[in-house]
């Protein structure tokens, strides 16, 4: 094998590749005497297919298999041999595909890895902050569990219905007068005023009086889940049956065993280790954030332009996203395109940046992942998907960069766990909205 590098520049790499044709036909060769071996044709003894039969029915294939293999393992030596660490997949261009006695030729282009610098975290002081659960926090989750689980009593008084009230109706959503889908119910409890359903379908039935009909008019949202009604004018086509007023139960033990649960005391505990839990994963994620940050000013370095482009792809697409159905950010709304791109053109650089810093000291310091960590991951990603657990776990089985998935954030929080390590830390208690106030990466 002939290497020739035909550029060097920053990150970039660039070779010629040329094997010898005799070498390239040997491999094709030996491949169609292992195909002749096993190889089942009419009219022919398993084993006892002429040569240039086999050629003839397999020598496509097996030259594209053969080729391919030749490259895959071209490719691995030259990377090995010169101590190269692609930033992502190699582009392999084929010149020569080796026939006719011409050499075997490709090209092979690529971005490297950057040298990366240690960072000296020598007089690095971090801030951890923390807040503990307060009893009206715990007291408003109590109530607005009672609130899910209140019960409806019909009202007897002939009167219309006000906010707060809950109507019992059926309906019929039409689109240009034709019934559709899922648009048809009975015996719906409706609050008015309440949230839940499309804007303006429940504010449009407040007057009304059980037994009376209307018909409302109503635009569904341009983000509505339903692609065929997003953004279109429907009718509904609405029977009163009764009125009702909401009735939150009493908090007390026998609400508690109503839900499953021994007492109330039970409930608190349990709202307030999920508060807890909660909290700790935003002092976290402020740890995190704020080490980041020292990071991003302590070490600087090139970036592979390649994977910097990938990473801005995902953002930019989420962005177009939040943007055609309304819900980007205010700040990102009233900024230009080319401003927006710029900014998050510069974010996916930072994030390009701290995971190749954060990668390269997992790799300097052999932070490894664990099977049993790995298992873990895979069993909580699982229980995303009630009832297709085993279909999770053989996917990630047959997949193996499905699994780098899951080990890349694991091995990450590990090194980050090292850094903070090395790092002065101070605690310090907060409230829990000074706690969620996490600012904008620097």
């Amino acid at each position: 094998m002939q290497v020739t590098p035909t550029l060097t520049e920053g990150l970039k790499r660039s070779f010629t590749v040329v094997i010898p044709a005799a070498d390239l036909q040997g491999r094709c060769d030996a491949r169609l005497a292992e195909v002749a071996r096993d190889v089942k044709l009419p009219g022919f003894r398993p084993g006892k297919v002429p040569a240039s039969v086999v050629k003839q029915r397999f020598g496509e294939s097996v030259q594209a298999e053969v080729t391919e293999k030749l490259v895959q393992e071209s490719v691995k030596s030259l990377l090995e041999e010169r101590d190269i660490r692609p930033a992502m997949q190699p582009k392999v261009e084929i010149v020569s595909g080796g026939t006719e006695g011409k050499p075997f030729e490709f090209t092979l282009e690529m971005e490297i890895l950057p040298e990366i610098p240690t960072p000296d975290m020598a007089g690095t002081k971090l801030t951890r902050y923390s807040a503990k659960v307060a009893d009206e926090v715990v007291d408003k989750a109590l109530a607005e569990v009672a609130q899910r689980n209140r019960k409806f009593e019909t009202v007897d008084e002939n009167r219309p219905a006000g906010k707060g009230d809950v109507l019992n109706v059926n309906f019929v959503g039409k689109k240009d007068g034709v019934p559709f889908d899922g648009g048809t119910a009975e015996d719906v409890n409706v609050e008015i005023g309440g949230a839940g359903f499309i804007p303006g379908f429940a504010e449009q039935m407040e007057g009304m009086k059980p037994g009376e009909e209307r018909t409302i008019t109503v635009t569904f949202p341009e983000n509505y889940q339903a692609k065929e009604l997003a953004g279109q004018e429907a009718t509904f086509e609405i029977k009163a049956n009764a009125l009702k007023k909401p009735v939150d139960p009493t908090i007390d033990d026998e609400f508690a065993k109503s839900l499953g649960l021994e007492s109330v005391e039970q409930m608190r505990k349990l709202i307030a280790e999920q508060a807890e839990g909660e909290y700790k994963q935003l002092s976290r994620m402020r740890i995190k954030r704020d080490l980041l940050d020292i990071l991003s000013k302590k070490v600087d370095f090139e970036a592979p332009q390649s994977m910097v482009d990938a990473e801005f792809g995902q953002i930019w697409s989420r962005i177009e996203a939040e943007r055609k159905n309304g819900s980007l950010d205010e700040k990102d709304a009233a900024k230009d395109e080319e401003t927006l791109r710029a900014d998050y053109r510069r974010i996916a650089e930072r994030r390009v940046k701290l995971g190749l810093l954060l990668a390269e000291l997992g790799r300097k310091q052999d932070i490894q992942v664990s099977q049993e960590e790995l298992l873990s991951a895979m069993q909580q990603e699982a229980r995303r998907y009630p009832g297709q657990e085993q279909a999770v776990f053989e996917f990630f089985t047959k997949n193996p960069q499905a699994i780098d998935t899951l080990r890349g954030p694991i091995l990450e929080d590990k090194v980050v766990d090292y850094l903070i390590e090395l790092a002065e830390v101070t605690d310090k208690e907060v409230t829990a909205e000074e706690l969620a106030n996490i600012p904008d990466a620097d």
